[in-house]
């Protein structure tokens, strides 16, 4: 009975299986189609004739298929491993020559069956997976090959006036064009009509968007100023930021009724609506420079945007460039688009374009000029450090601006208009971009301060790391500024996605965040148990401080390792990928690192033995002082001149150290006391031992000792040994208890000798010099005769022997 059970509980767990293969069959990618799309795919890259837009429009085809494989390369990872777990508890595979019993070969036979059809759709998948990744990167390939090639092909030169007539031509024949094409719908009495029938909806359009045209801008930096003129402070700073982007919402909001009011005439034909539809990107782009301007370059001094060091004069300059800078923006995306629509020769575009070029290179010139003057009017002592890190990026930019203005028109000049513009029009962008995340910075400032209330926040970790954040935000719209296409930074991000693979493991976004998040909530988790240990439970218990603290700390390594454990594996990194790499490394890693790991088991030790603990007061390697805290590599050492001292806590395990307070703070104290020969010594021992036990600091069991120590070279020596209460007071209480001993003995007359000496000269007459003189003429004169120097006795002792030795 029990055979037949368990035979019917495994052909239960077989249609299980059968039906959930036949469920991911039914989901399973058409592979017959994806083949379709591949060869055909491939077939265009390898003639490599299709255009741009044929290109993309295949990528993004074959992008949809990788998607789908990618969500078949998972498929069924969690019942694979639940089949190869039964097949490891079946026990090794039996090697060849030897069999095992014929239900566990049967069973085994099945599993493995399992595991494989299982297997064989992720396989399947994984090969179209990686067919795709190829064909997506052929296809990048050609079209960057192709942007590299357009910006290094050589056209025809602007400056050749055989080119001029042609130019002017064609760009007369887009104007008429459009006047014609605005006649022939106005000659169309269906048009007619529509336009009759739509003109209140146009009148008020067109009206609503002229006032806003008119007015938006005057309203907004009224109000603006009105909120900096009496008040300055964080809020009001914030709310001026967010009023002034009513400079460039309410005129677009003008400009889109004005185009929508003219749509709806129905007048316009294919290039007038086309042009209507480049006019809301050329509002855009105005009005976005006029906001920018602003703010970067303010008229007054409410603001605090700009790159200072700059006069009024220099600051008019600026939005004068800066302002043509987004004309010329303007006209080029205009030209742009007629390009487009009337398909206009090589030659005519690089005559139209160049005098754009050549006016935009020299405001950038112009500019860049200007930014290199925005430091030199500053004193050095009055910039901050990342003030002037924001500086030098000013200078460094204006001389990029420099140099970019002379070779851009060079290039235009001799038919690189491509490259040319290249440069020109992305360098202008980006000097816009730059100019929004220094402003997007100076507002985070503001809502930083207007939340914590602080008027300085140059010590403030949030605003900076927010502004971190903020410029590599900038960093990732950057190359999409410089030509790199929106697919690229989509087809990056997907290779990040995928992960980066290091040493057999996988790391990627999701597994790292996932580390990040749980490694985060265990070492908050371990924190807050420290805390409520420290504070709620162990100061209810009997366990000395000394233990509490170690208790704490052995507790924290412990959740701290715990919380990576858990972190790695929630992440499902797997480890024993490195444990090869791990041994190699191991020996190399001991001999480096052997100081460090015997501080680290030491620390464990001293935290586990506790023979020292915090607030001890110790004696190691010739420092004294308090211990103030013992972590995992080096213990903290307080001295009494309020230095801290760092002791390794290998030389505190291997070392002798004195612990003056381990257990308890009782201590004994002992002050030598000498009295001059010829004191009656018990009278000395009397007055000491009173004033010992006198003392509040002294205990009586055991009761103080007064020693008679010996004979003195100049004194009798007596010595108070005491044991205190608290030996943390011990030079306190030697000090009270010397001012006592001197009151007292100068009260019993009883005398405290100073060091005395004799000194002995042998030949005392050498000291006698000879008064008289003989005249003589000065040229007859002979030397003085050489004064003889006195020999010195050095009879310290004072026995006359002058051996220097007492007797």
């Amino acid at each position: 009975m029990a055979r037949s059970a368990v035979r019917a509980a495994v052909a239960a767990f077989a249609f299980l299986i059968w039906v959930g293969i036949g469920a991911a069959q039914d989901t399973a990618p058409d592979y017959a189609a994806w083949q379709t799309v591949a060869e055909r795919a491939e077939e265009a890259v390898e003639n490599a004739e299709a255009s741009n837009q044929v290109l993309e429009d295949l990528r993004a085809e074959i992008v949809d298929w990788r998607q789908e494989f990618q969500g078949q390369l998972n498929s069924n990872d969690n019942r694979i491993a639940t089949l190869q777990e039964q097949v490891e508890a079946l026990g090794p595979s039996p090697e060849e020559g030897e069999t095992e019993a014929e239900e566990i070969a049967n069973r085994r036979a099945e599993l493995n069956a399992q595991i494989e059809r299982l297997t064989t759709p992720r396989r399947i998948a994984e090969e179209a997976f990686s067919r795709t990744n190829g064909i997506i990167s052929e296809i990048d390939q050609i079209i960057r090959d192709r942007q590299a090639n357009a910006l290094l092909d050589a056209g025809p030169w602007p400056i050749n006036p055989a080119h001029w007539a042609d130019a002017i031509r064609q760009l007369r024949h887009s104007a008429l064009a459009a006047v014609a094409g605005a006649q022939q719908s106005w000659g169309t009495p269906s048009r007619r009509e529509q336009a009759r029938d739509n003109l209140p909806l146009v009148l008020f359009l067109i009206t609503l968007g002229a006032i806003l045209l008119a007015r938006a801008r005057r309203w907004s930096e009224w109000l603006a100023q009105r909120l900096l003129r009496d008040d300055n402070r964080a809020t009001a700073q914030i709310a001026d930021f967010v009023v002034s982007l009513g400079q460039i919402i309410l005129p677009m909001l003008g400009l889109w009724a004005i185009v929508r009011g003219a749509g709806a005439t129905g007048l316009f034909a294919a290039r007038g609506q086309s042009l209507l539809d480049t006019l809301e990107a050329v509002g855009f782009v105005l009005f976005f420079t006029l906001w920018l301007v602003g703010r970067v370059f303010p008229r007054d001094d409410f603001h605090r945007s700009g790159p200072g060091g700059l006069t009024p004069r220099r600051r008019a300059e600026a939005r004068l460039y800066v302002l043509a800078m987004g004309g010329m923006l303007a006209l080029y995306v205009l030209l742009l688009e007629l390009s487009q629509f009337d398909r206009y020769s090589r030659a005519t575009d690089a005559v139209l374009h160049y005098p754009l070029t050549l006016v935009a290179s020299l405001l950038l010139m112009r500019m860049g000029w200007i930014m290199r003057q925005a430091r030199r009017n500053i004193g050095e002592e009055d910039i901050a450090a990342d003030r002037d890190l924001y500086l030098r990026f000013v200078v460094w930019l204006g001389q990029v601006l420099i140099v970019v203005g002379v070779v851009a028109p060079a290039l235009a000049t001799f038919g690189y208009g491509n490259a040319a513009e290249y440069l020109i029009y992305p360098t202008i962008v980006t000097l816009y971009l730059f100019g929004t995340v220094r402003l997007l910075q100076v507002l985070v400032y503001d809502i930083f301060r207007a939340v914590s209330g602080k008027d300085s926040i140059d010590d403030s970790l949030i605003p900076t790391l927010s502004s971190f954040v903020l410029v590599l935000a900038a960093l990732l719209v950057l190359p999409l500024i410089w030509g790199a296409r929106v697919t690229d930074m989509s087809e990056m991000w997907t290779r990040v996605r995928g992960g980066l693979t290091v040493g057999g493991i996988t790391i990627s976004p999701a597994s790292f965040f996932t580390l990040i998040i749980v490694f985060g909530l265990g070492y908050a988790i371990t924190r807050a148990t420290q805390n409520a240990l420290k504070v709620a439970v162990l100061p209810k218990t009997r366990i000395d401080p000394g233990g509490q603290v170690a208790i704490v700390s052995g507790l924290g390594y412990v959740g701290i390792f715990l919380a990576g454990l858990v972190a790695i594996t929630s992440a499902g990194m797997d480890l024993s990928n490195l444990a090869i790499v791990a041994g190699a490394l191991s020996v190399g890693i001991g001999f480096g690192l052997q100081t460090i790991v015997s501080n680290f088991v030491s620390g464990i030790i001293l935290l586990i033995e506790r023979p020292i603990s915090e607030g001890d007061w110790i004696e190691v390697g010739g420092q004294m002082g308090y211990v103030r805290s013992i972590s995992v590599r080096s213990t903290r050492i307080e001295t009494f001149d309020r230095t801290d001292v760092i002791v390794p806590n290998a030389d505190l395990i291997s070392g002798t150290v004195t612990n003056f307070t381990r257990g308890n703070t009782v201590g004994r104290v002992i002050i030598p006391v000498g009295v001059a020969y010829g004191t009656d010594t018990r009278r000395v021992e009397a007055i000491l031992r009173e004033i010992a036990e006198a003392h509040p600091m002294a205990l009586m069991n055991p009761p103080p000792a007064i020693v008679f120590a010996g004979f003195g070279a100049d004194s009798l020596d007596f010595e108070i040994r005491m044991i205190l209460r608290d030996v943390n007071w011990m030079l306190v209480v030697k000090s009270e208890v010397n001012h006592q001993i001197a009151a007292r003995f100068t009260e019993e007359e009883i005398e405290i000798p100073f060091a005395q000496r004799d000194v002995w000269l042998r030949n005392p007459e050498a000291l006698k010099t000879d008064t008289k003189s003989t005249p003589s003429a000065p040229a007859a004169q002979e030397p003085p005769a050489a004064t003889p120097v006195p020999e010195f006795d050095p009879d310290v002792d004072g026995d006359g022997d002058g051996d220097g030795e007492g007797r």
